[in-house]
């Protein structure tokens, strides 16, 4: 078997780069090589179709081992990364009870985001909870975050545990900034970020200075700017802390990465890759004692920005991709979004859903039993390489403005993220991002506004959090966006749901059969993204019988839907018969167009088309 296995080798010789290429360009018939099969990414690098040993063999990171400085391949030398899951109840009784459930069917770290904070509270909460096999994880008001601190040290000192203790408190000032527009002050900052340090000292496994950079991925953030905004906001901890006389050791062993997760999957792979690579040689610059303390603890939360409420179902498929990109990257732990958050509070069904994403993972897929298989990927390696230098680049320009604290007073990160989220909602619009089930290939017949819980809003902005002063005043403009990708098509299906009337959209096939076959399901699934009622047909014999089928069916937009060639005979015939009785669409963008506009014929949608706009200008003249 092995001598046979050897001959078929020999049967395929290698191809060498030049004549693949060779091939390629004779196939793509003169359409340029650099415009068909390159792809330019959001983060300004290009992507090859192929890539082979020589791309990465000047590069660094294959140079190291798992668990080996700079630590691009891993901070260890296995992946069990933790399964967490969030706690949602707020009462410490009730979230004791779901802890304890939870921990019985996978989850090996929780998060907890009590409303009381005293000793009491916290003991009740972690009752029965074994600290050495769990992590624990406090959300927590900014305000109420050193209170929380020494509560938790006061509890875990009471019951010896300050050793088996490993954990998270999430201390990050800048969150009213990001939320309301608020400014920050470093010297308050600094006085917060010292008594917490000093608070905990003696629980050496309790993480308290939070990088959330999880709320630019949640805000539309491309990924090298999650990469490089987090790197600053990193640094800024080291800096401010150090310059305090706090030593680097001290700062970074502390500090806590909670990045987002998108649905690139590669590229997501590849960033929390560079992530640690990158925050291992800024902390080196700070020359710390030990080189244990350039490990980048991070955590994923998988993305809430692309999550939809119809076909809410297809979240599971992104957040799958999601979690595996994060699993393959190694991170320390992930939380699975359940799919349900944008249009309810997760319940039982959906937060089962969302651990058992993890556990297909590791239990069915094993992922957990390798270390970093992307290692020596030549793709995979390159994109590590370049969404890196990208970061680099931002991070290097927040830098030269003062640091993070500075960028974020200025406005000037959240006006970066803004102006992704726009651009990002724009290719929404026109299809060039396409989030299936919302602007691509909807359900028609779908049905969600009785469903929606939270008015549509998955966003932690709208909590209620006048309690403890964290919805103090600042700028609006200098807060990040919160609203999902596909708010914008949701808004159109929930008006049409509301509305009197659903419009009756009528395909009016005729002429070319693989034309009008091919622009009615173009259509069909154009209009089904207002939720419009879609009436599809086979094809007709003539015009007239078309006109007389459609307003049989009483229609309210009639779209002719042929070939290029022929509708310079139909389009015209059937705007005249059809008198104004409904309104006339013609699906495609013919040379004849000029001609047709000079007739009174004004709609035209087609693949270059602003999906959304067009849809919003109908919505306005036919839902009463």
């Amino acid at each position: 078997m092995a001598d046979n296995k050897e001959k078929l080798f020999n049967q395929f010789p290698p191809v060498s780069y030049e004549t693949w290429r060779a091939k390629v360009d004779a196939d793509l018939k003169g359409v340029p090589f650099e415009k068909k099969l390159v792809w330019r990414t959001n983060e300004g690098f290009n992507v090859q179709p192929m890539y082979q040993r020589k791309d990465i063999a000047d590069l660094k990171t294959t140079d190291s081992l798992p668990g080996e400085f700079p630590y691009v391949r891993g901070t260890r030398k296995d992946n069990n990364w933790l399964t967490r899951q969030e706690i949602l109840a707020a009462e410490p009784a009730e979230a004791n009870k779901i802890a304890l459930d939870v921990l019985n069917k996978g989850v090996h770290s929780l998060g907890f985001n009590i409303k009381e904070i005293s000793e009491d509270a916290i003991a009740v909460a972690l009752a029965g909870i074994d600290f050495e096999k769990v992590e624990i994880n406090f959300n927590s008001c900014p305000r109420k975050a050193l209170e929380l601190a020494k509560a938790l040290v006061a509890y875990l000192k009471k019951n010896g545990a300050e050793k088996k203790f490993h954990g998270s408190i999430d201390f990050n000032p800048f969150k009213r900034a990001f939320r309301h527009g608020a400014d920050v002050e470093a010297a308050a900052i600094v006085a917060d970020a010292k008594e917490m340090l000093e608070t905990v000292k003696d629980v050496p496994a309790l993480r308290c200075l939070a990088v959330d950079s999880v709320v630019f991925n949640n805000s539309g953030a491309y990924i090298f700017q999650e990469l490089g905004y987090a790197l600053a906001w990193g640094a800024e901890w080291l800096t401010l802390l150090t310059e305090a006389g706090v030593s680097a050791d001290a700062v970074a062993s502390r500090v806590k990465f909670n990045m987002g997760v998108s649905s690139n999957y590669f590229m997501e792979l590849a960033k929390f890759r560079a992530a640690r690579m990158m925050w291992a040689q800024i902390v080196e610059q700070y020359n710390p004692a030990a080189k244990d303390s350039a490990k980048m603890m991070a955590h994923a939360v998988t993305s809430r920005f692309n999550q939809t409420i119809y076909d809410a179902h297809v979240n599971l498929l992104r957040s799958q991709t999601e979690a595996m990109s994060a699993a393959l990257a190694g991170v320390d732990s992930i939380t699975v979004t359940p799919f349900d958050v944008p249009y309810k509070t997760p319940d039982a069904f959906s937060e089962r859903i969302a651990r058992n994403q993890q556990l297909l993972l590791k239990e069915e897929s094993h992922l957990d039993k390798v270390v970093d298989p992307a290692g020596g990927s030549y793709y995979v390696e390159t994109l590590t390489v370049s969404i890196a230098q990208e970061a680099w680049k931002l991070f290097l320009e927040v830098e030269d403005k003062g640091g993070f604290v500075a960028a974020v007073n200025a406005g000037d990160i959240q006006s970066a993220v803004n102006a992704s989220s726009e651009k990002r909602h724009q290719d929404m619009a026109r299809r060039k991002e396409i989030l299936l089930g919302t602007n691509q290939f909807p359900n028609f017949n779908e049905f969600a506004a009785e469903k929606i819980e939270n008015g549509g809003c998955c966003c932690k902005k709208h909590e209620n959090e006048a309690s403890c002063g964290c919805a103090a005043e600042g700028e609006a403009s200098k807060a990040l966006r919160c609203e999902r990708q596909a708010s914008d098509f949701e808004a159109l299906r929930l008006a049409t749901e509301h509305a009197a009337n659903r419009p009756r959209v009528f395909m009016l096939t005729i002429g070319n059969l693989a034309m009008r076959l091919a622009r009615a399901q173009f259509s069909s699934n154009f209009f089904g993204c207002a939720g419009y009622e879609i009436i599809d047909n086979i094809g007709f014999n003539t015009v007239q019988e078309g006109i007389d089928a459609a307003m049989e069916k009483k229609a309210d937009i009639v779209v002719l839907c042929s070939s290029d060639d022929e509708y310079a005979q139909f389009a015209p015939e059937a705007f005249k018969l059809l008198d104004g009785r409904a309104e006339f669409v013609v699906a495609g963008a013919p040379a004849c167009t000029d001609d047709l506009k000079a007739l009174g014929i004004e709609n035209f949608i087609h693949v270059r088309s602003n999906v959304l706009e067009t849809l919003q200008q109908f919505n306005q003249r036919l839902l009463k």
